[in-house]
């Protein structure tokens, strides 16, 4: 019974990560230079007195013309030296703005709040946001904004992270594998997930869905903001795999950290359709299937099991090489443990407990 029931699981798994693998790698039409449009930056900073002068000195060196290009560094009311940091970088660097957000009005809070308030006063045609613990590439900027061209209202990038030692690698991993799954599902049009360090969309199209301001407030702004522009159906949303628009961004230090981030967007999957739910649910058979596998252990069951991790393998590590990062074997066998643990443990931490710490904020969902 379990042998044909976990056949079923691994065999519906595998079905979805080729339509996945599809989806992620289409290619979509650039605009040439002349046509780039005018481009915002926007940095929501709170407390990162660690990372900031990292993404600043990166943000420096985007190459843009510079009548297209600013950068709004949004001080979210740090506690620590943030904000002196920031002033002291950006003095004598004309294309840099920085600003504190005033007080959330609506449903306004938070990071959503940070960033509205750098959309009040960004000049540029696309918005495009990242975080103060990422660095990107010269071509960052340039890249995504080559993506916009007529019809396309939002533009998805990678992240990555940096892998030092193990427990970072497989968080590294665990990036590229979600954002390929969410890639791959968006650009078949059926957006899932994205994230909040690397994206962009037109700033006409997020007044026209009312800004986060008009959007119901939840722990991941990121996702409520793309599923609005998706809801207006005459635009595109799409996710390219492409090296140049890679984020490298700081992974969480310890488990505390990693817990209380992997809550947070399982707080925020919760708002997910059918179709994301469908999704999570078959990923939690087939890794559910792996831990039950000593149990009912049978030849065909353990063969199942290696060839739903061998997909995972065959899923990832292509776009590790279309993306020019490493990918390290001892890294994927950390993540394939971890993966699976968390997948299992996410429903529990989420449903017993949607209380989200963050930043140093308590929100209740």
């Amino acid at each position: 019974m379990f042998e044909s029931i976990f056949l079923i699981v691994v065999s519906i798994f595998f079905l979805q990560i080729i339509v996945f693998t599809i989806g992620a790698n289409k290619k979509f039409v650039r605009l040439k230079e002349d046509e780039l449009p005018s481009v915002s930056v926007i940095v929501a900073a709170r407390d990162e007195e660690e990372n900031i002068l990292r993404c600043m000195q990166s943000l420096d060196k985007c190459i843009y013309d510079e009548d297209k290009f600013e950068i709004i560094l949004v001080n979210d009311h740090s506690s620590d030296s943030t904000g002196e940091i920031i002033k002291e970088f950006i003095k004598d660097k004309p294309k840099f703005k920085t600003i504190i957000p005033g007080a959330g009005q609506g449903s306004l809070s938070g990071k959503a709040n940070a960033i509205h308030n750098g959309i009040l006063i960004a000049n540029g045609e696309v918005i495009i946001s990242t975080d103060a613990d990422c660095s990107v590439s010269p071509l960052w900027a340039k890249t995504i904004a080559s993506y916009f061209t007529e019809g396309v209202s939002f533009v998805g990038g990678y992240t990555s992270q940096t892998d030092e030692k193990v427990f970072y690698g497989m968080q590294s991993i665990d990036f590229i594998y979600l954002l390929t799954v969410a890639g791959g599902a968006m650009n078949f049009g059926k957006p899932l997930s994205c994230i909040g360090n690397n994206m962009a969309y037109r700033k006409d199209v997020y007044w026209e869905v009312g800004g986060y301001e008009k959007i119901p407030f939840t722990v991941t702004e990121d996702f409520q903001l793309l599923m609005a522009i998706h809801e207006v159906k005459e635009y595109k949303t799409i996710y390219p795999i492409e090296a140049d628009a890679l984020v490298v961004s700081i992974p969480c230090k310890n488990y505390k950290e990693l817990y209380r981030q992997k809550k947070r967007w399982g707080v925020g999957g919760l708002e997910s359709d059918l179709t994301g739910f469908m999704v999570m649910a078959v990923g939690y058979l087939a890794n559910l299937g792996i831990l039950l596998l000593p149990l009912f252990f049978t030849t065909v069951s353990l063969y199942l099991a290696l060839f739903k991790i061998f997909t995972d393998f065959y899923f990832i590590y292509p776009v590790h090489r279309k993306l020019n990062i490493s990918f390290k074997l001892r890294d994927f066998i950390a993540f394939e443990i971890y993966f699976t643990i968390y997948v299992l443990l996410l429903p529990f931490m989420v449903l017993l407990n949607r209380k989200v710490k963050w930043k140093g904020r308590v929100f209740n969902e």
